[in-house]
């Protein structure tokens, strides 16, 4: 665990948009940087689906940050100035209440009896903890694939809260083939018989069948490593993969020796990847935080119109950042958010990149996203 974590006790109860109620829930979160004595210089970063709130290195925990090249001081997100904040999502087991947690009610992990999650509780946890902070607007509301939807929410629900935003390879709802990718990752882990309706080992706390903990069977890694595989296939394009595979062949001695085993560079990397990624995230945390991202959609707020809600949301400036790669959040859903805060009434920088690494270019292509993410802070 990290010696950074902090965490915010939500109210009790806590209750969610689609019905419901937490006790005793709480969200992680970390800092950088110094709170300014007029308060007004926090940067808010809402994450995609997977990541904790370890976004940079710090003294307290100097192991490197998902972001760790954006975040820092002298970096696009200079911590000399800026007091940054990021929060991990409601639902999500890397510190915060989730299905994983313990269910105050029954003193055993909540699983499947984990209410419905929606990326508005997302949003409203993380309002907590900027407001235990006594902080009343933030200078900025950074929001990241999943973390971007979830800053939409966040904005809509807390009118007045922020001064402006920056939208990174996000949408304003999820489209039909986002959906379809998600669920068919939600189908491969809810198939795998060790997920067993949610029953698989917790933590050490065994499945709803009393097997030992850690028994051979009681995890579903296999749905796990599909559902990563296919998420990771989608975050990149196909001009990534072509360039950087081809179709490479393994050496003899590398392929499994089974039919229709591993025989390709690509089916390698997938499986290195799925396979650091199984055991990291909760499965039951993985399917509520995938289905919110579905369920989300900023024309609820606007009588049926994507244009009508994104017109709710009343910042003062907005940069908004896509990629025209990206599958998963194409450039014309970028274009939508930043029309729609232009038409609010927000002075609204649209960057298109040409990044080929699709939907992850905020993760790696750092010297394109620093240049336009530091120029929008700098101004402020």
């Amino acid at each position: 665990m990290s010696d950074a974590r902090r965490y915010a006790a939500l109210p009790s109860p806590f209750p969610m948009k689609r019905g419901g109620e937490l006790h005793g829930a709480r969200v992680a979160y970390e800092t950088w940087g110094t709170l300014a004595p007029g308060r007004d210089n926090a940067v808010l970063i809402l994450t995609g689906l997977s990541p904790s709130a370890h976004v940079a290195a710090s003294p307290e925990d100097p192991s490197p940050g998902w972001w760790e090249a954006m975040v820092g001081p002298g970096k696009a997100i200079d911590t000399d100035r800026w007091f940054v904040i990021c929060v991990n999502s409601l639902g999500s087991d890397k510190g915060s209440t989730c299905p994983a947690s313990i269910d105050p009610a029954t003193g055993m992990p909540y699983r499947l009896r984990f209410p419905e999650l929606s990326l508005e509780d997302v949003a409203h946890a993380a309002h907590v903890v900027v407001d235990q902070l006594g902080i009343a607007r933030l200078a900025c509301l950074i929001g990241c694939s999943m973390g971007g939807m979830s800053a939409l929410a966040y904005m809509l629900l807390h009118p007045g809260s922020v001064r402006a935003h920056i939208s990174v390879d996000t949408a304003p709802q999820a489209q039909p083939f986002a959906i379809a990718i998600r669920s068919l990752q939600r189908e491969a882990i809810r198939l795998d018989p060790n997920w067993n309706g949610g029953n698989y080992d917790i933590h050490g706390v065994p499945a709803a069948d009393g097997s030992a903990p850690g028994a051979p069977g009681r995890y579903p890694d296999m749905g796990m490593s599909i559902a990563r595989k296919l998420g990771v296939i989608t975050y990149r394009s196909a001009m990534e993969w072509n360039g950087r595979f081809a179709r490479i062949r393994l050496d003899p001695e590398q392929r499994e020796e089974q039919p229709f085993g591993v025989e390709f560079q690509v089916e390698s990397y997938l499986q290195g990847h799925a396979e650091r990624f199984v055991r990291t995230f909760d499965p039951n945390c993985y399917l509520y935080l995938s289905r919110a991202s579905d369920w989300f959609d900023i024309a609820e707020y606007g009588a049926g119109s994507v244009s009508a809600g994104l017109k709710r949301i009343h910042i003062e400036r907005a940069m908004v950042i896509g990629v025209s790669t990206d599958i998963l959040f194409p450039l014309e859903q970028q274009e939508q958010i930043a029309d729609g805060l232009r038409q609010a009434g927000a002075e609204v920088q649209f960057v298109a990149l040409d990044s080929p690494q699709g939907h992850d270019a905020f993760l790696v292509d750092i010297d394109n996203y620093s240049r336009a993410i530091g120029g929008f802070l700098g101004a402020l």
